[in-house]
């Protein structure tokens, strides 16, 4: 493989992170929410949040293969691992590590659910919330691609749809516990609605 297409592979692969990535909080806010889907009973719900995670995940590894194979710039495996230790931009590149270890820790978790237990399994997922933005700024601060009007739209379109869903789910869970905003934030998501 040329440097360049492994570059248009690295580009192409961010983009559709980001969407996918986007998509996949946009169904565990939907599933944690208790919203079913047109069409969808609610475990169908779950089922796509699932499947679409792993499939974001398989991306995500696309894009840090592409990006460490690619010869162009010099990234290595433990640039990917260890944030912040890079000599290429090493803030952005370490936000995109930051981000991949929060969704390692994520996966891991989730594939051991059943050994973990509900309260474990649920408090180290909550970080798939963190790691969504830090992933973004990252792409926002590395990515060649920041300045075309494509990204810039489809950035803004998947950080409106994410905050709509936050927002959404923030007065759900007003409502159904009325409970105020800023009690639900101090106890990250307050009670089961």
């Amino acid at each position: 493989m040329t440097s360049e297409t492994l570059w248009y592979a690295n580009r192409a692969t961010g983009a559709v992170c980001l969407v996918l990535f986007t998509v996949v909080v946009l169904l565990g806010v939907a599933v944690r929410s208790r919203t079913r889907l047109p069409g969808l009973p609610r475990f169908g719900t779950m089922s796509l949040h699932r499947t679409l995670a792993l499939s974001a995940t398989a991306f995500l590894a696309l894009h840090i293969t592409a990006a460490v194979v690619d010869g162009y710039v010099d990234i290595t495996v433990v640039d990917v691992l260890v944030p912040f230790v890079g000599d290429y931009q090493p803030l952005w590149l370490g936000l995109g590590t930051v981000a991949l270890d929060l969704m390692l820790a994520v996966l891991v978790t989730s594939l051991l659910r059943e050994r973990l237990g509900h309260r474990a399994w649920r408090t180290v997922h909550r970080l798939a919330y963190a790691s969504w933005p830090v992933a973004l700024v990252h792409g926002i601060g590395i990515g060649t691609d920041t300045g075309a009007d494509w990204m810039t739209w489809l950035t803004v379109a998947c950080v409106a749809t994410a905050v709509a869903a936050f927002a959404a789910r923030l007065a759900h869970a007003v409502r159904a516990g009325r409970r105020t905003p800023a009690a639900l934030l101090r106890t990250a998501e307050g009670a089961r609605p």
